[in-house]
């Protein structure tokens, strides 16, 4: 047999694919034909406004609603029709988690590796590393007496008790601390690319900071499915970053009636753009600028963050 060529890479493994996924209440669709498509060992983030689908879509996929119409499939089995043996396959992070606040964290995460039917020997092991992957192997304290966070890794390490290949988190950073916030991001990161994680988040500094790949959901309908930083470098505002030698009051006002100029703010010494067309605004800036009689000093392009993104894409409403 001939080795795979570098021309011809063995495909993509994908973890969960959604196609024409719809979910109506009454009169609104709260998901309009949702296509989606995550790859195997990433850490996806799922993104959007209050209201926009996020929870009906996981709900969806963890069986605890029906579409009404539409298909998803995880690691090529559809939700629908392999229910059973789906159950090994997902783990399952709601954005507030319940405990037996009596239990120790060893304690309920041993009830749950029993209630999958774990072999108690390998249960003993695979718990031990779990409460050492999230930092609460030490902790004797029962679950009545943690914080949020603790309470959030802990649902992480309930999760992954059976070991399973696709994990979703709904919302798991919401309404921690900065503290907490770290802690949970950290343990999402210690995941890539031994579990597959689809991330459902408001925040979108987190998503930014853990996830490979996102897709922006709005009124039930997908806005876009991208890696991160290709994302960033195609879409969403774009700024610069401008000084001159003197005068920064005339360069602010030569520059706002730029059609390409969409936003103009002060920063320091200098004034910071947001255009329209990075390119076109690269390419008139130094003429506009000698024209005005000033001396450019600095021009720096600034790479959109996420939250530039979201927000440009969200307002525009655009796929």
């Amino acid at each position: 047999m001939k080795p795979e060529s570098a021309s011809n890479p063995p495909p993509l493994e994908i973890a969960l694919e959604i196609k024409g996924l719809t979910k109506v209440f009454g009169d609104h669709a709260a998901l309009d034909g949702v296509d989606l498509i995550v790859p195997a060992g990433s850490v996806f983030g799922f993104l959007g406004p209050n209201g926009a689908g996020m929870t009906t879509t996981l709900r969806i996929l963890t069986g605890l609603a029906h579409p009404s119409a539409g298909r998803a499939a995880i690691f090529g089995r559809d939700i629908r029709e392999d229910t059973d043996g789906l159950r090994s396959l997902i783990g399952f992070l709601p954005d507030v988690p319940g405990f037996y606040s009596w239990m120790t964290a060893k304690e309920f995460l041993q009830l749950t590796g029993r209630i999958f039917g774990l072999d108690r020997r390998a249960l003993h092991v695979r718990v031990s590393a779990l409460l050492d992957m999230v930092g609460l192997e030490e902790v004797k304290t029962r679950i009545g007496g943690y914080s949020r966070g603790m309470k959030q890794r802990l649902g992480i390490a309930q999760a992954l008790v059976h070991a399973p290949r696709l994990l979703m988190l709904d919302e798991p950073t919401s309404a921690l601390d900065p503290i907490g916030r770290k802690e949970v991001l950290e343990t999402i990161q210690s995941l890539a690319g031994r579990t597959t994680v689809f991330f459902s988040s408001h925040i979108l500094s987190d998503v930014e900071r853990v996830c490979d790949t996102v897709a922006i959901l709005d009124r039930g309908r997908i806005l876009t499915q991208a890696p991160v930083k290709e994302l960033k470098a195609r879409e969403g505002p774009r700024r610069i970053f401008l000084e001159v030698v003197t005068d920064t009051d005339t360069l602010e006002s030569t520059l706002e009636d730029a059609d390409w100029v969409r936003h103009i703010e002060r920063a320091g010494e200098g004034i910071l753009l947001t255009v329209s067309d990075l390119a076109r605004a690269q390419h008139r800036i130094p003429a506009v600028v000698a024209s005005a009689g000033l001396a450019l000093q600095r021009m720096e392009t600034m790479e959109a963050t996420l939250e530039e993104v979201f927000m440009d894409m969200v307002e525009q409403g655009k796929p």
